[in-house]
């Protein structure tokens, strides 16, 4: 019992999320779980979910416990996206990742267990990516974040997904700002992104926010080969049309390049 008990202070942080799957792979069985919870080494959080307590306390577990343990202990394709993800690189000032939202990116939320949904005090936005195929894993970085190893988005990804969410849980002027600070996207990257994109309206208003805000990079961009549909797409009422582009932006918003 003692080298198991080693191993498992080694191989978490105070603080950590620990799942029962994890534990069994790892020769743990429910019942000695069971025995480290009544002996104070870990606290149950929900079925199957402990952390692991730190000084006789038991922290709640924050966004980046959980994000971790989805993806080392499940093996779970989950990632930190669009404005979540450029917070953490530094690339916003508008989001302290306290009591904000985060968000997540993931094929199908329902595939997420419940503990994870329901984590106590915390609000997260799901970015589906459901018309983006062949995700790389050069579409991806590796964060530290508190300790805890976070794979996100990497800056042009998470643009796109700040553009796929427009007016669902992010504002076109707010797009807009954090499109201002995106001076040092790849265009090689946003080029292959946007290939193998087929929403329509994303490809559309990340075109627009990117020329709108006058990069460089867009410059070197084949729009020729991104799909951009035919038809007119609304985007936020009462706007104003685009030609280019052919959605409506807020009116506050400079006409495009």
């Amino acid at each position: 019992m003692s080298s198991k008990i080693n191993w498992l202070m080694k191989h978490t942080l105070p603080g950590s999320l620990v799942l029962q799957p994890w534990l069994t792979r790892h020769d743990i069985g429910y019942s000695l779980t069971q025995k480290y919870v009544a002996s104070g080494w870990l606290s149950k959080l929900a079925p199957g979910v402990y952390v692991r307590p730190q000084a006789g306390t038991t922290p709640a577990p924050n966004w980046a416990d959980a994000l971790q343990a989805l993806t080392e202990q499940l093996n779970l394709p989950v990632h930190l996206a669009g404005l979540s993800s450029l917070a953490q690189q530094g690339l916003s000032h508008y989001l302290s990742l306290g009591q904000e939202a985060v968000w997540v990116g993931v094929g199908n939320r329902q595939s997420l267990p419940k503990w994870f949904r329901e984590l106590p005090g915390q609000t997260w936005r799901y970015c589906g990516n459901y018309k983006l195929t062949d995700l790389k894993a050069d579409d991806f970085t590796l964060l530290t974040v508190d300790g805890r190893k976070v794979e996100a988005s990497k800056p042009e990804l998470a643009a796109y997904e700040v553009a796929d969410a427009v007016g669902d849980f992010i504002t076109f002027e707010h797009a807009a700002e954090l499109f201002q600070g995106l001076v040092n996207l790849s265009p090689r990257k946003v080029q292959a992104l946007l290939e193998r994109s087929r929403a329509v309206q994303t490809n559309r208003v990340f075109l627009f926010l990117s020329h709108q805000c006058g990069h460089q990079w867009v410059k070197r961009l084949d729009e020729s080969k991104v799909t951009l549909g035919a038809g007119k797409r609304q985007v936020v009422p009462n706007g104003r049309y685009d030609e280019r582009y052919q959605i409506t932006v807020p009116s506050s918003l400079a006409t495009s390049e």
